[in-house]
């Protein structure tokens, strides 16, 4: 098996590109990273100086794959699936693509940002950007809203690498800053990713660590019986 994805389970980023992988039913080996391990950082910063997760390694190209966008325009470059992530069309592309910025910039940072907080030293607590976190979360939720008018995916009636984006940002999202009830279109959303079967099991797999997020004592109790 040339793929190797170096990952936490708990991560929601990894979670994108499983989503994707799971979509293809496209064979990889998952790497745990534990970032907090002395030699297993060393090793990780060795292959991205970076240090972020996920990362993609093809070991039958020679290929160090970074962030997660990239990974998952590279699948459909070199390992295409019956899924196509990327509608062919250049327009619908564009489109895409911005809605997967728009997921991962606006929805996931922010969500991390006030996770990332809650556990945080008292004196080093940011509350100000926190909140900002926060009304960046509101004024996504009604973009989103608006957007998804015309089908049953971010797109339209296709999934897409914009849904990838989506699903994880979304879920945890959803636990830090509910959406408003008049908000109809995006919780429905949200229920339809939760039910798709990629999703499920990206999810499924993460529910052991759980325990490990901040916010755990948010979490609805469906979130736990996916």
């Amino acid at each position: 098996m040339s793929l190797t994805l170096y990952l936490h389970p708990l991560a929601s980023f990894c979670h994108k590109v499983l989503i994707a992988l799971y979509e293809n039913g496209t064979p990889f080996t998952p790497q745990m990273v534990d970032l907090n391990d002395e030699g297993a950082a060393a090793a990780h910063l060795a292959r991205w100086p970076v240090g972020k997760i996920p990362v993609l390694h093809d070991s039958e190209n020679r290929r160090v794959v970074p962030e997660t966008s990239i990974i998952i325009e590279y699948l459909q470059a070199h390992y295409p699936g019956p899924v196509r992530l990327l509608p062919e069309n250049d327009e619908l592309s564009l489109e895409t693509r911005q809605w997967d910025r728009f997921f991962d910039l606006y929805v996931n940072v922010p969500m991390q940002k006030i996770v990332i907080d809650r556990i945080r030293p008292a004196d080093a607590k940011d509350p100000y950007g926190v909140e900002e976190a926060r009304a960046t979360l509101r004024v996504a939720y009604g973009m989103i809203e608006g957007q998804l008018w015309a089908g049953q995916w971010a797109m339209g009636e296709a999934f897409t690498l914009a849904d990838c984006a989506a699903a994880p940002a979304l879920f945890f999202a959803s636990i830090v800053e509910p959406f408003p009830p008049e908000h109809g279109n995006l919780s429905a959303y949200l229920d339809r990713l939760l039910e798709r079967p990629s999703v499920r099991r990206a999810l499924r797999e993460a529910e052991p660590y759980f325990s490990m997020f901040p916010y755990r004592d948010a979490m609805p109790e469906r979130y736990l019986n996916l």
